[in-house]
């Protein structure tokens, strides 16, 4: 009996025969998922040596030349851009642009920002790696659900009848399994919105836990920066600037604004010489940025998951903290909106604040299903994901050897 419990342990390590591991659907964040274009224009636009026309679907998120070089920069934000209709409240494509999202169900294009497996564009490559080891398998026992994350969860309705069905897929082909579902980011966010939309009988079928890493429950003030001047995402060859219009257009820019939740009135956000902003001021803030549009997309996504509602599944909330994390903007004498702000830190993950990171902690006496937290001292928002601390955590709630 005991060399069969050795034999059975060891089997563990290397492979599923004595236990049946948990399938894991990974969802990405804000940037997160490869996406695909494929142009016929009717012209080539404000940009003359941008391709008017591609034969085939291309990956334009991530492509490596278009965060490299100015011109495919260009190229990038005129074709990856939405266009908002302020009468219908949806989002569409330019004109001769058609998109797609490839390998949802798979894992490479959640794995991999770009089709060459470029190593710095890794993205949950780390995690299903470890994953592998432990016994996964990839396309049965991890799954990916990447999605495009320009638009927010009210734009997403394809997307969720297709993760319905992936979850129920992935639940049979398991034995029956309950499904792990794990995001990141935004993608935590686009998860809870549809946990929050599925009935309590689906969920106790199909769904054994969520495990959230860094998120922004309550929106970041990083965020506005997109919004108000532009963010090169730390690519020094990309100009902020050049980028706004491109990031402005998205939903899931106004869904990450911070939310009056967890910022009051008196808060400053933005800081100017004529004016300062709080959640309370975010119509004036549009105005005076002259992008009216941009409150119509907010009051969309406001109160989408504003207040939250705990998903009522089993929750594993993972973030970082210790780290140095905008808390407001200052701009000085000439420079709102379109130069550099200066950021005035307080505590946060890097990108996301302390206080929306622990938004979930309420969650432990708001429902019945048991709720997990632990905060990662020093680990940064895009760290976690494949941090060796926080794949330990991962791992000793999917396998329970740890």
């Amino acid at each position: 009996m005991r060399l069969l419990y050795f034999v059975c342990w060891i089997l563990i390590e290397s492979s599923t025969h004595c236990k049946q591991l948990p399938p894991v659907i990974l969802v990405p964040g804000d940037g997160g998922s490869r996406i695909e274009a494929r142009l016929n224009k009717s012209s080539h636009g404000p940009y003359p040596l941008c391709d008017q026309r591609t034969k085939d679907f291309y990956v334009i998120w991530v492509n490596i030349a278009s965060v490299v070089h100015p011109l495919p920069t260009d190229c990038l934000v005129e074709n990856f851009r939405l266009v908002y209709n302020n009468k219908t409240h949806r989002t569409s494509y330019p004109e001769g642009v058609d998109i797609r999202v490839p390998g949802f169900g798979g894992t490479d294009s959640v794995e991999w920002l770009s089709d060459t497996h470029f190593p710095k564009l890794g993205y949950f490559h780390e995690l299903a790696e470890n994953m592998v080891k432990w016994g996964y398998v990839r396309n049965k026992t991890i799954r990916g659900a990447a999605y495009d994350f320009r638009r927010s969860p009210n734009e997403l309705e394809d997307y969720y009848t297709n993760l319905t069905k992936l979850v129920e897929e992935t639940y049979y082909m398991n034995n029956n399994t309950k499904v792990v579902l794990l995001a990141h980011s935004l993608g935590n966010l686009v998860i809870l919105y549809f946990l929050n939309h599925q009935s309590q009988e689906w969920k106790d079928k199909y769904i054994r836990s969520f495990i959230t890493l860094g998120a922004p429950w309550g929106g970041s003030v990083k965020a506005l920066r997109m919004i108000v001047s532009g963010d090169n995402v730390n690519i020094i060859t990309v100009a902020a600037l050049k980028a706004r219009p491109m990031q402005r257009s998205m939903t899931s820019s106004a869904f990450l604004m911070p939310t009056n939740q967890f910022w009051n009135k008196f808060e400053v956000l933005i800081q100017t010489p004529k004016r300062n902003y709080t959640v309370n001021d975010y119509q004036q803030l549009f105005k005076d940025l002259n992008f009216t549009d941009g409150f119509l997309m907010r009051e969309d996504v406001e109160g989408l998951v504003n207040p939250l509602r705990p998903p009522n599944v089993e929750v594993h909330c993972l973030y970082g903290n210790g780290l140095n994390t905008t808390g407001k903007w200052v701009y000085e004498e000439g420079a709102f909106p379109d130069k550099r702000p200066k950021p005035v830190d307080e505590d946060g993950d890097q990108t996301v604040n302390i206080r929306s990171l622990e938004g979930c902690l309420p969650w432990k006496h708001l429902q019945t299903q048991p709720f997990h937290s632990k905060a990662f001292q020093g680990i940064g928002h895009v760290d976690i994901i494949n941090h060796g601390v926080s794949i330990g955590y991962i791992k000793s709630v999917l396998t329970n050897l740890d």
